[in-house]
């Protein structure tokens, strides 16, 4: 072989080897991921802010049937009002978040939805876990944080939906958490009621009460006197009639 025909069969190789270096590259990127959150230019401490969600089908056999969604410090459930989704889907807050679900869509079609935030918190980025089932019981659990969603290194983790924020802009204060909902008793009136300690008290007293005279005495004691007197009184009256009567 001639070096001119060894040098371009070098070249040849080494540009096919540069090629299929640059293909595993672009292959090795980590994947995006499937279950995401955007709002447009948002900034921490911006209110009413809308939040798209979006969730793509992993089942080839079974539709998406529901979404939790674990809310991040400094949103509450009470914070967040439900825009819209899917056709037949409902809104319900729970102790840690929030669920959209309804009718399953068709096999492999994916969700989005939109629910709008009071508040969003100041801080750099929020982090929204979302638990994806399926119609057939699989649950996706789009729920781990930036170190953790390395997965085996080709883009297989699980990393949860985040949302990247701005600086607050300048005068931007934190409102007041939205006041939830309690329950309401009707407070005791100052009257007795049934069963109340007043209740019993009342009850208790008017048979003491009607036993005493003015003076806090029994009524019994002086009616006692009064007959003993009268006993003895004719007792005496009669043993002097007796006597006199013996003369």
């Amino acid at each position: 072989m001639s070096r001119s025909t060894l040098t371009g069969s070098l070249r040849r190789a080494g540009v096919l080897t540069s090629v299929a270096l640059a293909v595993a590259l672009a292959t090795a990127v980590p994947a995006a991921a499937h279950t995401e959150v955007e709002a447009e230019g948002a900034r921490a401490l911006d209110r009413n802010v809308e939040l798209t969600f979006s969730a793509e089908s992993e089942s080839g056999t079974a539709g998406i049937s529901k979404l939790e969604v674990i809310l991040p410090e400094g949103i509450g459930p009470q914070d967040v009002t439900y825009e819209e989704g899917p056709k037949g889907w409902k809104f319900a807050p729970t102790s840690r978040g929030y669920t959209v679900s309804g009718p399953k869509p068709a096999v492999g079609e994916d969700v989005e939805y939109v629910v709008t935030v009071r508040q969003l918190p100041d801080t750099k980025e929020v982090v929204f876990k979302t638990l994806q089932s399926y119609s057939d019981g699989k649950v996706d659990r789009w729920i781990e944080l930036e170190e953790e969603a390395e997965g085996d290194g080709h883009g297989h983790g699980h990393p949860a939906p985040r949302l990247a924020l701005k600086a607050a802009a300048p005068g931007a204060e934190s409102v007041s958490p939205t006041p939830t909902e309690a329950p309401t008793t009707a407070a005791p009136s100052s009257g007795t009621t049934s069963g109340g300690p007043a209740a019993e008290k009342t009850s208790a007293e008017p048979g003491a009460d009607d036993s005493k005279d003015d003076d806090g005495m029994p009524v019994a004691v002086p009616v006692g006197i009064v007959a003993a007197v009268l006993v003895l009184g004719g007792g005496v009256w009669w043993m002097r009639k007796r006597r006199s009567g013996a003369a």
